[in-house]
């Protein structure tokens, strides 16, 4: 599979994009009701901390480029993070607007606007000079985290090498993001970015084809950017028939395979975002009917409520405090899945009401395909043995100010450490390692 393939065809048909980018009128009109806040609450609420004011002072001017510059010096995947961070709750929910009852800038889409003319004019950021080409860093894997540590580093001349075990860098931008948010193609266009700027990449797994113990005998420092490992199991009988696909594998098959094929009634089970992604495409790909179960109740949903709201506009079900005990398998396949229905009691230890199951209320729900939507597990075998680094829940701790793990060589960041969050939080992640690493790099130490 190579980049050029990317978007399929049906798909750009099939999976519009979400909100459409501004025209240049539209844009300059928006950046013009900008206040230019000298303390910009926006830019506080940036994971990255994007200069927005100054972003959109230079659409304003109609200097894109400099617009563009002023993201990715803060932001190396700005591209993506326009399109697929939750602007409602980070800079627009900070936006002054607010205060006057009027609504935000658009400041996502403005960010689009800026990033999408530097990309199609073929503009490329400055090659850095290799002024220690001796003081090597390798990042192990090929999603957020690790492009942002591995473009820091490289700004700062040092030699980086980022390591993924699959054919396409970019993590779960490339593979896992619904297609309406972000085209698997514009995730490939930064990461040709990364590597234009010097930065060698390699497929390899790590920790079977190639030790963690290599790294470290050829490179000064690790980065860890490994992300989450395959969706938790349902651990309920017939999970494994045929016509069960857990939501991140059915994300990346219709975005790769261009012979993918949906069910006529799917099940989707799980609340966060990633069961409303699959449920969405599920639609758009031409199921019948999608139904939803949750095992608590919309409250208590993870899902952000703008992602819910919008399941509901294209027809996803939903069905709530029903949780799966088996897999009903007929002709060699999934048939229905039987639920319990559930209640909710005392609050346990995150806050949630738990939920618990009332006896005799067992039903099936007939269906031709069940997407699992549980979480991802963690990927920690690799650390079992690295001495020093220390695991907590499956999570790698870190240092939050420097990202360093528990041995010196190793700093860690994204989904690995916080355990899932957005791609702007990872990429803040590897931005602030990078730093630090090359405070240890410029000392002399490593």
């Amino acid at each position: 599979m190579s980049g050029g393939t990317l978007p399929l065809a049906r798909n750009l048909e099939q999976f519009p994009e979400l909100h459409p980018p501004f025209d240049s009128q539209s844009a300059l009109a928006e950046a013009n009701r900008c206040l230019f806040c000298f303390d910009a609450p926006c830019t506080a609420a940036c994971p990255t901390h994007i200069d927005v004011p100054r972003f959109i002072k230079k659409i304003g001017s109609g200097n894109l480029r400099g617009s563009a510059v002023a993201i990715l010096d803060a932001n190396i995947l700005g591209l993506s993070c326009s399109r697929v961070c939750p602007v409602d709750v980070l800079c627009e929910g900070a936006c002054v607007m607010h205060r006057y009852n009027k609504k935000p800038i658009e400041i996502g889409r403005l960010q689009r606007y800026a990033m999408d003319s530097f990309y199609a004019k073929g503009a490329r950021l400055p090659a850095p000079e290799s002024r220690a080409p001796e003081r090597r860093v390798a990042c192990v894997g090929g999603g957020p985290a690790s492009l942002s540590c591995a473009a820091e580093l490289r700004r700062r001349g040092y030699a980086v090498t980022v390591f993924d075990n699959r054919p396409l860098p970019g993590g779960l931008n490339t593979y896992g993001v619904a297609e309406y948010k972000l085209r698997p193609a514009d995730s490939v266009r930064e990461v040709e970015m990364v590597r234009s700027l010097g930065v060698e990449f390699r497929q390899a797994a790590i920790g079977s084809a190639l030790p963690l113990e290599q790294l470290e005998r050829e490179y000064d420092f690790v980065f860890l950017g490994l992300g989450l490992g395959a969706m938790e199991r349902m651990g309920i009988p017939g999970e494994q028939s045929a016509g069960v696909i857990d939501a991140l594998r059915f994300i990346e098959r219709y975005k790769t395979q261009p012979d993918f094929s949906v069910g006529k009634v799917v099940v989707v089970i799980g609340g966060g975002n990633t069961a409303i992604d699959a449920a969405i495409a599920a639609r758009r790909l031409g199921a019948q009917d999608v139904h939803l179960f949750y095992r608590r109740t919309e409250k208590e949903m993870p899902a952000f409520s703008f992602e819910f709201d919008h399941a509901k506009v294209e027809g996803v079900q939903f069905h709530w405090l029903a949780q799966p005990v088996a897999i009903v398998e007929r002709e060699g396949r999934a048939a229905a899945v039987k639920f319990i229905q559930m209640a909710l009691g005392e609050p346990d230890g995150s806050g949630r009401r738990k939920a618990l199951p009332v006896s005799c209320s067992e039903y099936e729900f007939a269906c031709d395909m069940v997407i699992p939507a549980l979480g991802q597990s963690r990927l920690t075998d690799l650390l079992q043995t690295t001495r020093g680094i220390e695991l907590k829940g499956g999570s790698i701790m870190v240092d939050r100010a420097t990202g360093r793990t528990g041995n010196p060589r190793y700093y860690a960041g994204g989904d690995c450490v916080n355990g899932g969050r957005e791609v702007v939080d990872a990429v803040a992640d590897g931005k602030r390692a990078a730093t630090a690493i090359a405070a240890e790099l410029e000392g002399g130490r490593g």
